[in-house]
C-alpha cells in the first residue's frame, strides 16, 4: 500500500465435544468481554537513533482505526527538536503515521509521540445472524486479496479447500480454519519480535511455529483463499487482562515489546467477526504455570472467546500490509506496528536497541 501525505496535526471437528460442554461450564465467568464502558488511554512512545548519520529519518505508527463497536482513534502531538515533522495516511486498510526527518549531520536525533484513544471490550453474538450491513465490493475485494507474504492462491488455497470440505456455510468454514490453526500451530518464544508472517513458506516447511504476526496471518490468508474476507489488526497491548489472564496483557505500564496483532472475518449476517487463535496459543505457552494442556480450563475458555470476542486493553494501529514508509529508500514493511527508523547507512532494525532505542508506556486516563 502507498502513504499519502496530509497537513500537519499540532503538535483463531474433533476439540467440538469439549467446547460444548465448556459453553455450559464456563462461559459467562471467567473470561466473558461484552461490550460496555469506553476505557480512555494515553501512549507516549519516545525513540532515539542510537548513532545518527546523515540524512535521518523515523516512522512512528499511530491510531488510524476507527470503528463505532470497540476503537475510536483520537488527537496524537508530538515533539522533536530540530525536526521537520508530518502525518501520512494510507488508503482504505491504510496505516497513519508521523513522518519525522532531521537535517544532515544532527548530533543527536530524538522525537516523542502522545496519541489519545478510547477502547472497549468487543463481542459478536454468534448464535444466529443479525441484521449486520453487508460488506462494500470494494472492500470485498481488498480482503480477499493476496499480499505479499500472505498469498492466496497455490499451496495456501489448497490447505484452505482441504480444512474447510464439507463446510455448509461461511460460519462453518470460518470456524474450522479457526480450529485447524489452533490446532496445528505452536507459538515459538524464539521468534522474533511478532514474527514475520510468512504463511506459504509454513505450509510449505511444515513449521507452523510463530507468534502472531505469524499465526494470526494464516488465519487471515487461510480465510482469504476459501474466500471469506479477513484481516489483521495491527496493534498494541496496553494493560493487564480483567479477566486474570496474566499472559493476555503486561504487567507495567511499559509496553515497549507489547505489540500484537489480532485477526477479523466478515460473516454475512455478523459483520466483522473477531478471532485470535494466536493468543490461544499464547496462553497455552505462557499463562501459569506454562505448557498447558488443550483441556486446561483457562485454554477450554480462551478458545472458545476468541472467536468472537476480544478484550479491549489492546490498541488497533492499523489494517496494512505491504508498507511503503515515505522518503525511504528501504523496501516495503509486511506490516506497521514498530516504531522504525533509518539514516544514510539505511534502514535500521526496529528489534535492535543499539540502533533504535525506544520506550512505550501506557497508561488508563480515568475521568
Amino acid at each position: 500500500m502507498n502513504l499519502t501525505r496530509r497537513s500537519v496535526l499540532e503538535g483463531s471437528g474433533a476439540f467440538a465435544a469439549t467446547l460444548l460442554s465448556s459453553r455450559t461450564a464456563f462461559s459467562h465467568t471467567a473470561f466473558s468481554p461484552a461490550p460496555g464502558a469506553w476505557r480512555t488511554f494515553e501512549t507516549v512512545v519516545r525513540i532515539q537513533i542510537a548513532k545518527p548519520e546523515g540524512r535521518i529519518q523515523a516512522w512512528v505508527p499511530l491510531p488510524a482505526v476507527d470503528q463505532d463497536e470497540w476503537m475510536r482513534s483520537g488527537e496524537s502531538v508530538w515533539k522533536a527538536d530540530g525536526a521537520v515533522a508530518e502525518v501520512v495516511t494510507g488508503g482504505i486498510n491504510g496505516a497513519k503515521l508521523l513522518h519525522v526527518e532531521w537535517p544532515d549531520g544532527p548530533t543527536t536525533a530524538m522525537a516523542e509521540v502522545t496519541s489519545h484513544f478510547s477502547t472497549r471490550d468487543r463481542a459478536v453474538a454468534l448464535s444466529a445472524p443479525g441484521s449486520a450491513k453487508s460488506l462494500p465490493e470494494t472492500e470485498r475485494t481488498v480482503y480477499t486479496q493476496g499480499t505479499e507474504l500472505i498469498p492466496v492462491d497455490g499451496i495456501v488455497k489448497e490447505t484452505a479447500s482441504r480444512i474447510t470440505a464439507g463446510a455448509k456455510s461461511d460460519f462453518d468454514k470460518a470456524r474450522a480454519i479457526y480450529d485447524w490453526v489452533v490446532d496445528n500451530t505452536f507459538r515459538n518464544p524464539k521468534t522474533k519480535g511478532c514474527g514475520l508472517g510468512d504463511i506459504a513458506f509454513m505450509i510449505k516447511s511444515g513449521d507452523l511455529s510463530g507468534k502472531c504476526a505469524d499465526i494470526n496471518a494464516l488465519y487471515v490468508g487461510l480465510a482469504r483463499a476459501a474466500g471469506l474476507p479477513a484481516r489483521d489488526v495491527y496493534g498494541l497491548r496496553l494493560g493487564p487482562s480483567k479477566f486474570g489472564y496474566k499472559s493476555l496483557g503486561p504487567a507495567t505500564e511499559v509496553v515497549t515489546k507489547a505489540q500484537h496483532c489480532r485477526a477479523e472475518v466478515f460473516l454475512n449476517g455478523f459483520g466483522w467477526v473477531p478471532v485470535d487463535p494466536a493468543d490461544v496459543r499464547k496462553v497455552v505457552l505462557e499463562e501459569p504455570p506454562g505448557n498447558l494442556a488443550n483441556d486446561d480450563v483457562k485454554v477450554v475458555q480462551a478458545r472458545e472467546t476468541l472467536f468472537g470476542a476480544w478484550e479491549g486493553n489492546w490498541l488497533a494501529y492499523n489494517f496494512a500490509h505491504d508498507v511503503a514508509l515515505p522518503g525511504s529508500q528501504g523496501p516495503k514493511l509486511p506490516f506497521l506496528m514498530y516504531p522504525q527508523a533509518e539514516t544514510a547507512a539505511g534502514r535500521l532494525d526496529p528489534l535492535d536497541p543499539d540502533n533504535v532505542k525506544y520506550t512505550i508506556t501506557a497508561r488508563e486516563i480515568i475521568t
